[in-house]
């Protein structure tokens, strides 16, 4: 096939039959939607250049820079298009935790800037998340940027009407189950849209992460809040799938039907599985499930290795990574009237886990702000606090705090998550301070 621009190779992705022996269900067909196979690896190839395509000459002619809050996929599509057209890309996100995402950005040339001291846990009231710092960076000079925003545009969900979908009805026909990872829900919207335009009873399910779970591309339940194209409504039901389900599937999927699928597809086949097994048995005609594999694996190879370094031949490490979902349901917790009480008797050391802005805007008093990625590190290299002292751990929801209080309880550390985090805090009107940050004293 010849073609003379790699935007032609965009879309037309091979839509693969998974064989029973596979998945194991009888009355349920599986098909696998390859968006690994666009030209730049991944499913945000058609979100890129759908958001794009119609405004990149005269972005160019203005001389403008696009900007957009990504740190994977969305990003590396974006900067190939852009570096092909001679237009500048500025990219805003929270620190890179995969480094070869941030390796083939930096391949590619890509002005990064990422925002340090975030914390992973979705926090509304945090001004310096990456949305709220472009939005003050075009308000600043509105007139040299261009906002391709792939969180509320809807030409991201039309690139996958006009294609996804429309592949998948082309090659198929009807499909009673369609699967997509929730991330900007982009995929799932577009697609399911038009594949139930062509059967009334399509199932269009949702696949999210488990709370406190980093499952990439993919949110949790508490994070579907930031993306405006999210719709609860659209979706017929949602699955959650934890980290460990999603590499089993993914591992069937490299190792079984040889498709280099990265961790997202796997939780994409993962939740397939888990919701159509109990379904199987009592369907009476054959039906038909897509889902989507996203992206690579070569991508995630490192991110692979932290969890799964049995896979490289590496000695499985114990941390705050590995901790199964059993381990975190088990960290101590306290509400918000027990914290009170701790804080009255003043031997406890409160580390605070937001964002700095978020931090500064209003926190428990005497609390020490450190971001997640550096306490983390700390935790990783021994118990980072003096002996005999209680510690208190607070971040927006509860959901990063308590996989901190896991780890540390089971270094024999007296440690407790606040449950529900500053926002529980908050609502239950107990008293915060509003001034300036608190330095490291009684952490080494």
């Amino acid at each position: 096939m010849l073609v003379h621009n790699a935007t032609d190779l965009i879309g037309n992705t091979p839509l693969l039959k998974l064989s029973p022996e596979i998945h194991g269900l009888t009355n349920v067909e599986i098909y696998a939607k390859l968006e690994l196979l666009n030209p730049y690896g991944s499913v945000k190839d058609k979100s890129a250049w759908t958001v794009l395509k119609n405004d990149i000459d005269n972005i160019a002619a203005t001389g403008k820079t696009v900007i957009e809050s990504s740190s994977g996929n969305m990003a590396k599509a974006l900067q190939i298009l852009c570096s092909m057209h001679g237009v500048p890309l500025k990219i805003v996100t929270n620190i890179i935790k995969v480094p070869e995402a941030k390796q083939i950005l930096q391949l590619l040339g890509a002005e990064v800037d990422e925002l340090p001291g975030l914390s992973e846990c979705p926090d509304p009231t945090d001004p310096n998340d990456p949305i709220a710092h472009i939005e003050r960076i075009i308000s600043a000079n509105p007139d040299q940027y261009f906002h391709t925003s792939q969180f509320t545009n809807e030409k991201n969900v039309e690139a996958h009407y006009e294609m996804t979908g429309k592949e998948i009805l082309q090659d198929l026909g009807p499909v009673d189950f369609f699967f997509g990872g929730l991330g900007t829900t982009g995929t799932t919207r577009g697609a399911g849209s038009f594949l139930k335009e062509h059967n009334p009873n399509l199932k269009n399910i949702g696949v999210i992460a488990s709370k406190g779970h980093l499952l990439p591309g993919i949110r949790n339940v508490d994070e579907m809040f930031e993306v405006g194209l999210f719709q609860k409504h659209f979706y017929d039901d949602i699955v959650e799938i934890g980290i460990d389900e999603s590499i089993d599937a993914m591992l069937t999927l490299i190792r079984q039907a040889g498709v280099l699928s990265g961790p997202t597809g796997g939780g994409g086949l993962a939740a397939a599985l888990k919701y159509l097994r109990p379904l199987d048995a009592q369907l009476t005609t054959t039906h038909r499930a897509v889902f989507i594999v996203c992206d690579r694996v070569e991508l995630y190879l490192s991110y692979l290795q932290k969890l799964r370094p049995e896979l490289f031949g590496m000695k499985k490490k114990t941390g705050i990574a590995t901790l199964s979902s059993e381990q975190i349901e088990r960290a101590p917790q306290v509400d918000t009237d027990q914290a009170a009480a701790l804080l009255e008797r003043n031997d406890v050391i409160v580390i605070d886990l937001r964002g700095a802005l978020a931090f500064k805007a209003g926190r428990i008093a005497g609390a020490i702000n450190i971001a997640p990625a550096n306490f983390e590190a700390m935790c990783e290299q021994g118990v980072p606090f003096s002996g005999g002292k209680q510690v208190l751990l607070v971040c927006p929801v509860g959901d990063q705090s308590r996989r901190f209080a896991a780890h540390l309880s089971n270094s024999g550390v007296s440690c407790f998550s606040l449950t529900g985090g500053m926002t529980a805090w908050n609502a239950a009107g107990k008293p915060c301070e509003r001034n300036a940050a608190r330095a490291m004293a009684g952490v080494r």
